[in-house]
């Protein structure tokens, strides 16, 4: 696909959006917030996101009941602006680097109440009593995940809240849709692109949410979180209309899909694979049903937040023969 963006392929300009120039972080994806960049199709941005909970626990002594107020996470860099971008275009947005800002840098894991895939919560009503709250700080570098003395994990960085502004509606920055969102598919890290559906002028891409690793399913509600430099390309795809984000990688195209139950979110996954398949690669729709029953791999994203993400993929090597 990158050969039919705007940008050529190739970074143009680079812009840096620090902590200053965001200035107010964003917890809702919408078309009403005010821009803070706009950049042209092929250029570069240098973006400093912040943690999931905006830097408020700092010790593992800390209570996240008493710092964190839902819905008020995930903190979201942007919008940023995308020259020439409408309705029915596609954004690709390259993801080129994922680097731990700070001297000393630490990541936060914890358990909050009401949140998690092995708790009741405020969608799955239990009579149960929340499970304890836990924080652990969790030191990493560029390699590396220090978990415990026991335990290192490696450092496998990616993007777990990335959106295009959907049309109408402002949809906070927990729940992913079709407009993508809090995604937290782990394959959303450095060497993939992910493309977003234009449904505002500008598209007004927003981002945040840098894991330094998690596991499929994000299972306790959180991942590694840390404050990262993230370094992004953005093209622009003129008349490629997707209704669903898709990802890229090296070896594997996904389609993705968010919704509850699970298997919905899964169903609507493999559909768009399929219109992928059939579109791009001149597959026949049912030759490509039946043959994603053999090979097709299902990425979870999370099955924790108000709608659950998953990725249908295919290996590039059988679809590109």
């Amino acid at each position: 696909m990158a050969t039919r963006g705007v940008g050529g392929g190739s970074a143009r300009q680079t812009h840096h959006l620090t902590e200053e120039r965001q200035g107010t972080f964003h917890y809702t994806m919408g078309p009403y917030s005010e821009p803070v960049l706009t950049v042209s199709p092929g250029d570069r941005i240098v973006v400093e996101t912040r943690d999931a909970f905006e830097g408020a626990i700092q010790h593992e002594t800390d209570k996240p009941s008493q710092l964190l107020r839902m819905p008020f996470l995930n903190p979201q860099n942007g919008p940023i602006m995308v020259e020439g971008a409408q309705k029915g275009d596609t954004v690709a947005v390259y993801i080129e680097s994922m680097v731990p800002r700070g001297q000393n840098p630490r990541g936060t894991c914890c358990m909050i109440e009401e949140f998690g895939g092995l708790t009741g919560t405020a969608y799955t009503a239990m009579l149960n009593e929340p499970l304890p709250e836990v924080v652990r700080k969790i030191n990493l570098d560029e390699e590396n995940v220090y978990w415990s003395d026991r335990v290192t994990l490696p450092y496998k960085p990616h993007i777990g809240t990335l959106s295009c502004s959907p049309e109408i509606d402002s949809i906070n920055s927990l729940t992913p849709d079709n407009h993508g969102g809090n995604m937290d598919l782990p394959d959303m890290g450095p060497g993939s692109v992910t493309y977003l559906p234009v449904r505002s002028p500008g598209a007004r891409v927003f981002i945040g949410d840098a894991h330094a690793c998690q596991g499929d399913g994000e299972v306790c509600g959180v991942a590694v979180e840390y404050s990262a430099t993230v370094t992004i390309r953005v093209d622009l795809i003129k008349g490629w209309t997707i209704d669903w984000p898709r990802l890229e990688t090296a070896d594997l195209i996904m389609a993705i899909g968010s919704a509850r139950p699970l298997e919905d979110a899964t169903r609507i996954a493999y559909r768009e694979l399929i219109r992928w398949m059939v579109a791009e690669f001149g597959f026949d729709k049912w030759d490509a049903y039946m043959l994603l029953s053999q090979c097709g791999i299902v990425r979870l994203g999370n099955f924790v937040d108000p709608k659950y993400s998953v990725a249908a993929a295919v290996r590039k090597t059988i679809i590109t023969r």
